[in-house]
């Protein structure tokens, strides 16, 4: 077989150009430490490291959005802790008013410092989220959402939660509405309050009130009430020659009549589960209520009464008492709603924790593909690149001892 000259450089030629291609890939994938640095390298490879990267950027993203609900989050529950003392101190500031020793001027100055706790839980409950938000904005308000009204305060923002658009449900915000303004009223179960003198159509006349009232029987409970409207009942009193006693009714319907009272004592509410205690002195003709509880109690406006009932002069001790013991019940009321939001809070944090450790999983993942797909393996490149080195370095010198051997060298030779 006849080889030319020209082909023969040619080919020696074509030899080093591949070899000098293959080690300067070579020498790119070690100083990049890479194995895929264009889609052509390797298709398929490029092609998983492009999901995987897609991966990672969406698992970082989902990352930022727990980040900015687990900031709002906790600083609802700081919120609501503050708010908690808050109602802690406002309720052992009752507890004073209820002396029966203090004067007027002295209940003045404890509806004082109530008045000052209530306007340090409206600071609380429009507590911004330092991200141009509120807290307690609901669905969202760009002003604060609880507005101080001569009507009492007022919510200006739109019910519910403002949700992040991830998989994991992760709140933005706080219902500050049903928190702050629809706490579960009463005892949780019923209401009790004083009613009207049979006698006078006006207030009760005597000194009695009314306790906030106990459950004896939940199997008999007529509420949460299967009909429309609930059932109300009360107890209406009548002194005849000295003596009290009084009758218990289901709307307007006796259920015990003519029983002797004893102030303090428990008074039934037959067959209904329920029980109440009445102190004090009621007058002929004075009545008290039972109703069934609703989600409408208003921190605010429950302190606004029990400040307006201190403020009061010249009060007899009943009504005092009452003042005090219905303030202390919706107290306890607000502080249920408020305890309930803070460990549903808590609970999303706690939640929050085991999301972030699913993201670091999803995204360690996503990292191991994409270096699977891409990455060199520099034990292996290094050899190879050494291994390329060297026969490019054989082909650089049998190609010049091959130069050396054209017919115009001999016969120059």
């Amino acid at each position: 077989m006849r080889m030319s000259s020209a082909n023969t450089y040619e080919q020696a030629i074509a030899n080093l150009q591949s070899r000098q291609q293959q080690l300067a890939t070579s020498q790119q994938q070690l100083t990049s430490g890479k194995r895929v640095n264009y889609a052509s390298d390797d298709p398929t490879a490029a092609a998983r490291a492009e999901r995987a990267l897609a991966g990672i950027a969406r698992t970082e993203a989902n990352q930022r959005t727990l980040d900015a609900s687990r900031n709002v989050m906790n600083i609802a529950e700081t919120a609501l802790g503050s708010a908690t003392d808050l109602l802690q101190t406002a309720r052992e500031t009752l507890v004073a008013a209820g002396n029966g020793s203090y004067s007027d001027g002295e209940r003045k100055s404890l509806a004082i410092k109530l008045r000052d706790i209530r306007n340090q839980l409206l600071a609380v409950a429009n507590r911004p989220d330092g991200g141009g938000g509120y807290v307690f904005g609901g669905q969202g308000s760009s002003s604060p959402p609880f507005v101080d009204a001569t009507t009492g305060v007022a919510f200006q923002g739109q019910g519910g939660e403002s949700l992040a658009s991830t998989g994991e449900r992760l709140t933005l915000s706080v219902d500050g509405e049903q928190v702050w303004l629809k706490a579960k009223s009463g005892n949780g179960v019923f209401n009790t309050a004083p009613g009207t003198n049979a006698n006078t159509g006006l207030a009760n006349g005597g000194t009695g009130w009314i306790s906030s009232g106990s459950v004896t029987a939940p199997g008999q409970l007529p509420y949460p009430a299967a009909t429309s409207p609930a059932p109300g009942y009360s107890v209406a009193f009548h002194v005849t020659g000295g003596v009290t006693t009084y009758d218990v009714l289901e709307d307007g319907v006796p259920l015990a009549s003519g029983v002797t009272y004893n102030s303090g004592k428990s008074i039934e509410i037959p067959g209904r589960g329920m029980a109440v205690a009445i102190s004090g002195s009621p007058a002929d003709g004075d009545s008290f209520s039972v109703s069934e509880a609703q989600n409408n109690l208003n921190i605010f406006s429950s302190l606004d009464n029990t400040i307006a009932s201190l403020e009061a002069t010249n009060q007899r001790g009943g009504a005092v008492q009452q003042a005090v013991n219905t303030g202390m019940t919706q107290i306890d009321a607000a502080l249920g709603s408020i305890q309930n939001a803070r460990a549903a809070v808590g609970e999303q944090l706690n939640r929050m924790d085991g999301i972030e450790t699913r993201n670091n999983d999803l995204k360690l993942a996503a990292q191991t593909e994409k270096s699977n797909a891409e990455d060199l393996d520099m034990v292996a490149a290094i050899s190879k690149f050494q291994n390329q080195q060297t026969g490019y370095q054989a082909a650089l010198q049998s190609y010049g001892a091959i130069q050396k051997l054209s017919l115009f060298q001999y016969i120059n030779g």
